[in-house]
């Protein structure tokens, strides 16, 4: 008798058609004698709908009350699809994050997950019932509902199989698993069977959204191995596990793309010690991450600072970046919203050298200019004008042979 963690994205469940699909699939499992634990998404649109509702009320709504808002999603969810499995002579429970008591941090609208407590869970699962979870949620110690931001679904579905140390744990989406690239870009593009922690990690950092980052990162820590398929087939999907279990490792494993990022450049700032802090500290303050950052010195004692966010932070580092260049003494803020970033991953590319020289002779040769450039052991990404993105990805993914079965892999 295997406990699998099973978890189902919006799409999946768009419909009440959908869900008693969806029903009908983990019922198969149950059946088997396996125990089985349902998390589940809001239905598609769902959550845009209520965000769309908050924006009558208030220009900036009130994140707590957000998050009061948005939990209303997956409570719906849960609550249908348990009726389905009722329906169909099977018992099952539907619980929110807070009876479940998924601890988090008190940061709304992108909580992070501190402690689950799998005691309710596993009584009612003792109890032969199919245990369905609203994903994307939590409770801080004060008892105030959060939410763990896009894609929170699927960290829910990955602690809650770190937590009761499940046999697997299956994230339904609505592709068949992780593709070397974004099919609707490349149609090329081919599915991978099995991808490391850390390549996976860098995909969903630099905008692939097949899997959240925050999952991922969990997965890793707890040595939780990821099956990403298909709600709509039965095909095996993408295996996310630790490196050394994968046979070989590719040079290059996936190419994705970011047009959610935007870049600020700090003009003429004093070079001087402590000036990096007084700009970042107030955009860390205000929440907002930076991503890719670079500072360039003009004449020993002014730089240009020029660093990425992401697009619907935009207007708010702007308006912070604009008083703090006024109390440094810099000369002005610039910005640029029409700008993609295109990376390259693979855990081969640790020992290989020529790898990031190769991508920029491939972004010459389609005369795409590159604006910034960041490089770790795994990826290399550069930031480009968005109008050129389909183009580099088609083009990187054709010269390193992405749609190869047998692509160059690194040897010893």
């Amino acid at each position: 008798m295997a406990l699998i963690i099973q978890k189902f994205g919006g799409t999946s469940v768009g419909s009440t058609e959908k869900i008693k699909a969806v029903a009908q699939r983990v019922l198969k499992n149950h059946q088997q004698g396996n125990r089985m634990v349902v998390v589940l998404s809001a239905m598609s649109g769902e959550t845009d709908r209520l965000t769309g509702l908050a924006l009558t009320m208030q220009h900036i709504p009130d994140q707590r009350e957000m998050d009061m808002l948005l939990a209303t999603g997956e409570q719906i969810t849960v609550a249908l699809f348990a009726m389905a499995i009722k329906d169909m002579g099977y018992d099952a429970v539907s619980l929110l994050g807070d009876q479940v008591a998924i601890r988090t941090d008190d940061m709304h609208t992108k909580a992070r997950i501190l402690s689950i407590d799998p005691t309710l869970i596993n009584s009612h699962l003792d109890q032969g019932k199919i245990v369905v979870i609203a994903g994307f949620q939590g409770v801080t110690d004060s008892g105030d509902i959060t939410t763990l931001g896009r894609g929170g679904s699927d960290t829910t579905a990955v602690a809650l199989a770190a937590a009761m140390r499940a046999d697997a744990c299956e994230i339904f989406t609505d592709v068949e698993g992780v593709y070397t690239t974004d099919p609707n870009v490349c149609p090329q593009a081919r599915k991978i069977d099995y991808i490391s922690y850390d390549e996976m990690l860098e995909l969903a950092s630099l905008g692939a959204k097949v899997l959240d980052i925050r999952a991922v990162g969990l997965a890793k820590r707890f040595c939780v191995p990821v099956h990403v398929r298909s709600t709509f087939s039965e095909n095996i999907g993408t295996w996310v596990v630790e490196e050394e279990k994968i046979m070989e490792s590719m040079l290059v494993s996936g190419i994705t793309y970011s047009k959610s990022e935007a870049r600020i450049t700090i003009r003429q700032v004093p070079d001087q010690p402590g000036i990096a802090a007084k700009v970042f500290l107030p955009i860390s303050d205000a929440g907002i991450l930076v991503d890719m950052i670079i500072q360039n010195t003009t004449d020993g004692r002014l730089t240009d600072m020029t660093f990425t966010v992401l697009r619907r932070d935009y207007d708010r580092a702007m308006e912070i970046l604009q008083k703090v260049a006024a109390e440094i003494g810099a000369q002005r803020v610039t910005g640029d919203e029409s700008i993609a970033k295109v990376s390259i991953v693979g855990v081969g590319m640790r020992n290989h050298p020529g790898i990031a020289s190769t991508m920029f002779q491939i972004l010459a040769k389609e005369g795409i200019n590159m604006m910034m450039v960041s490089t770790s052991e795994i990826k290399v990404s550069c930031v480009i004008a968005e109008k050129y993105t389909e183009l580099a990805v088609r083009a990187l993914h054709d010269a390193f042979a992405l749609d190869k079965e047998n692509m160059p892999v690194e040897t010893e």
